[in-house]
């Protein structure tokens, strides 16, 4: 590809202070003066004839390595026939400006740390090509983007909540109805159906001596739970309230409330993934199909992918019922509260007789730069969203913040639970 090129301002001031240097010289019959102002002008010429003739070419493409968490991870591949001046930027911020020396194909690998999830641009690369001895400068090339979609990574939990019924023949939590590998339940005269092996002998010698009834132990039996994340994409909302009308874009560095409910989505689906019970996750920003309820590996990478796909979806829908969800679930219900639809279909299931744990995931809000009419209405703004959360409160929702140590809420809710293995409340 043929691209035009143009004498740089070193290479011309170069060249002009020979011409003045060789003017001089022969004026003043000075040839040493003369022969001073010669090299930098054949120099200069010299460069000049030999500058390229094509310009560089840019492309970014995925990378080989496995990027880690928080990181994306690309390959910048230069061709050109001389040196580039290769600059990355990520939205309106600059990331790195480099000197790369070219001879031909030249691949360079790029980092970007991100606290942001979801679709993203990775980078934008642009180059510009510097002919030998920085005579001259060709067109900068098109600049070229790669777009990636970043996946929350989960946090470890410590215990977390159950629903009020365990479901299921199999699982990691101790039920109500008879069966094996739980807790003891009851020792009860054998009948037909016990098995042998689960005679109690010591029991059988204290109640029965000449072994006229023979006496069994009966166990709990083991269930898992069925748990529906519930992630509100209809607001997106940074530190700063001054970015929340959408004019001023919040900043790369500081993740927005929906980044911190994926996270909080993701790592709550890897806590229950991890014993055993079934995760579903459906969005109520988006009337689209649920991820139905699943275990294993697979299923959080589902889970996963599905919140990065997360992300609100012009003006917000108000459904007319709030979404279906199996029989005697958990619901975690992740959102900001800024408005009452969340707060509604929170009530709606909790009437339902579900197990409804409410996770605000507003972030930490900065305000000290904000205007007195701004200070009024983030006030105005607070109180009717503590109220909301009162009012769910005194509906027995039971109410955890992401940003204050979740999971020291989470493990009190566990615990407040145990008090009767597979329960209702």
């Amino acid at each position: 590809m043929t691209t035009t090129w143009a004498r740089s301002r070193a290479a011309a001031a170069g060249v002009v202070v020979g011409l003045v240097l060789l003017a001089v010289g022969a004026l003043l019959g000075r040839p040493d003066v003369a022969v001073l102002g010669a090299a930098p002008l054949v120099a200069g010429v010299r460069d000049w004839h030999r500058r390229p003739s094509t310009g560089p070419v840019v492309r970014l493409e995925a990378s080989d390595v496995q990027p880690a968490a928080g990181t994306l991870r690309a390959d910048v591949v230069v061709e050109s026939p001389s040196g580039v001046l290769v600059g990355v930027r990520r939205g309106a911020r600059s990331l790195a400006r480099a000197w790369v020396v070219v001879d031909g194909t030249r691949r360079l690998p790029l980092v970007v740390r991100t606290v942001r999830t979801g679709p993203q641009e990775l980078a934008f690369v642009e180059a510009q090509g510097v002919g030998p001895g920085a005579a001259s400068v060709s067109e900068p090339s098109p600049g070229v983007s790669r777009s990636a979609l970043v996946l929350p990574a989960p946090r470890p939990l410590g215990d977390l909540p159950l629903p009020p019924r365990l479901r299921g023949l199999t699982g990691a939590h101790e039920s109500r109805r008879p069966g094996e590998g739980g807790g003891l339940r009851d020792v009860h005269p054998f009948s037909p159906g016990d098995r042998l092996r689960r005679i109690d002998w010591r029991v059988t010698a204290r109640r029965a001596p000449d072994l006229h009834e023979l006496y069994v132990r009966r166990e709990h039996a083991l269930a898992e739970a069925v748990v529906v994340l519930v992630v509100d994409s209809r607001d997106d909302v940074g530190p700063d309230p001054m970015t929340w009308r959408g004019s001023v874009p919040a900043r790369a560095e500081e993740p927005t409330s929906l980044d911190l409910a994926r996270q909080a989505a993701a790592s709550a689906a890897q806590g229950f993934l991890d014993l055993g019970d079934r995760v579903g996750l459906d969005d109520l920003g988006a009337v689209r199909r649920p991820l139905p309820p699943g275990g294993g590996r697979r299923q959080l990478d589902r889970i996963r992918h599905a919140l990065a796909l997360t992300r609100p979806e012009g003006d917000p829908l108000r459904r007319l019922r709030p979404p279906q969800l199996p029989s005697g679930a958990l619901v975690m219900l992740f959102s900001t509260f800024l408005d009452d639809e969340a707060a509604h279909v929170a009530s709606v299931w909790r009437r339902a007789g579900h197990r409804v744990v409410a996770v605000d995931v507003l972030p930490t809000l900065r305000e000290r730069q904000l205007g007195e009419r701004e200070r009024l209405a983030m006030r105005l703004i607070r109180m009717a969203r503590e109220d909301r959360l009162a009012d769910l409160a005194d509906l027995d929702v039971e109410l955890v913040t992401w940003r204050d140590s979740p999971q020291v809420a989470l493990a009190s809710l566990a615990r407040r639970a145990q008090r009767r293995a597979g329960a209702s409340r």
